[in-house]
């Protein structure tokens, strides 16, 4: 019995100890999991903070994208139509045109000195869409695009240099099928009708380009099928274009009415 007795108080505290081990490690269990859940959710939240800073950043549209960013010019009506001339005129003659297609150098060396005159008298108020869907006619010089955008870099300053620019570019169109003319060349002409440097310097920027695509494309999805597109106060003018007179006699009448 002495035995006995003398090996229960050690039996009773071994019991203790190894519970309280267990305890300890449970605790301690309890402890790892709680410090893991907590780094898996500070990885998580900050991971959906990473996406939604990544998001805000390069979505369309934000304020943080400069480059590529749709810049309209200057009097730019919500139709995509750079205009020309008093804004009260009485007829408005809507252009839709490609500086690299010929069919539009046609017209506009027709018809030019009539619109010309037209505009000063302030009879009528021209509305030009720059249009750039023939870059592939110009043996990877995209001459469409960057002539539209010259001419759309000269409007946001100027309109009347820009209609100058417009008509000396189709005195002096390039071929179809051919590489158009020169960043160089394109400046030259600027400049020869006055354009200041501090505008022609700015052609290589290509600020215009994406509203000039976006424009083009909306032309077609407002059932324009071809250039040159030209309508008399909204509507399609099916008279001869490429004969001087029919458009001014189209005007005349239209004025009087």
């Amino acid at each position: 019995m002495s035995s006995s007795n003398k090996s229960t108080p050690a039996s009773s505290r071994r019991e203790t100890l190894r519970r309280q081990q267990e305890a300890q490690a449970r605790a301690a269990r309890r402890t790892g999991i709680a410090i893991k859940a907590a780094w898996a959710t500070g990885i998580a939240v900050i991971a959906v903070m990473l996406a939604v800073t990544i998001w805000a950043v390069v979505k369309p549209g934000s304020a943080g994208v400069a480059a590529g960013s749709l810049v309209p010019p200057a009097g730019a009506t919500d139709s995509g139509a750079v205009v020309v001339g008093n804004a009260d005129a009485k007829v408005t003659v809507t252009i839709y045109s490609d500086f690299m297609c010929p069919y539009c150098g046609e017209f506009e060396r027709a018809n030019g000195d009539d619109l010309t005159t037209a505009v000063d008298a302030g009879t009528v108020k021209l509305e030009i869409h720059p249009m750039s869907f023939l870059d592939a006619q110009s043996s990877g010089a995209e001459y469409s695009t960057r002539s539209a955008n010259a001419f759309v870099t000269i409007a946001n300053s100027d309109p009347a240099l820009a209609w100058k620019f417009d008509r000396l570019l189709y005195a002096n169109q390039p071929a179809e099928g051919s590489s158009g003319l020169t960043d160089a060349q394109l400046i030259a002409y600027a400049k020869q009708v006055g354009v200041a440097d501090d505008v022609t310097s700015t052609f290589t920027r290509k600020t215009f380009v994406p509203w000039i695509q976006k424009i083009t494309d909306k032309a077609w999805d407002d059932g324009v099928t071809g250039t040159p597109t030209v309508k008399i106060n909204g509507e399609t003018f099916t008279g001869d274009l490429y004969t001087a007179g029919a458009l001014a006699a189209a005007i005349e009448q239209a004025a009087s009415a």
